[in-house]
């Protein structure tokens, strides 16, 4: 009887003493198999957006000549995104040969790209390049004009028109490469192109 009475009491505790073993193999087992901790990739502090006022912002070559130049009286970088965003913004696009003038536009809208490999604009855009030795002066327009300033090219989809002097064509979508001169209106292009004046 004695040896039940012991028995019975020391119960209890051995129970408790089973229940916390198993709890903690349980909780090695679950840390042993769960899913490793996330790991943080930051580095540094984050860098903030911003916005100019009556911005400038010249692109230079690897050589460090200067390309593209674009002006804005906003221009925003969101935070997190560090491609600009341009509020009727003006530009130019110079050329590559000596001697010839180079592109300058206007559009309602711009983005650059943040290392200024391309530049996308939107809204109303109108290019002018000035005369210069027997050549005309040029005006393009057309929307949503896709540019490599670093390759002097640009295209779009959009219905473009170019007025070249007399010369006038007319075209939906159009590729052009500023370094020679090369225009190419993709489909329902016409053109109208009076006769050249003789030299006497």
């Amino acid at each position: 009887m004695k040896l039940w009475l012991w028995l019975r009491d020391r119960r209890l505790p051995a129970a408790i003493i089973v229940i916390a073993l198993a709890a903690g193999m349980l909780q090695l087992l679950l840390w042993w198999m769960g899913p490793s901790a996330e790991t943080h990739d930051f580095v540094g502090p984050p860098r903030s957006g911003y916005t100019l006022i009556n911005a400038r912002v010249t692109e230079y070559n690897v050589d460090g000549q200067p390309g593209l130049r674009v002006q804005s009286p906003h221009l925003e970088r969101r935070e997190g995104d560090d491609s600009l965003y341009l509020n009727t913004p003006t530009f130019q696009m110079p050329a590559k040969q000596p001697g010839v003038p180079d592109w300058e536009g206007e559009s309602l809208y711009g983005w650059v790209n943040k290392p200024g490999t391309l530049l996308k604009l939107q809204g109303p855009v109108h290019m002018h390049r000035n005369a210069y030795a027997d050549t005309a002066a040029a005006d393009m327009y057309t929307t949503d004009i896709t540019a490599w300033p670093k390759e002097n090219r640009m295209e779009t989809a959009a219905p473009a028109q170019m007025i070249q002097g007399d010369a006038r064509m007319n075209g939906v979508g159009m590729r052009a490469n500023l370094n020679d001169n090369h225009l190419e209106l993709l489909d329902d292009s016409h053109g109208t192109f009076p006769p050249r004046k003789r030299k006497s």
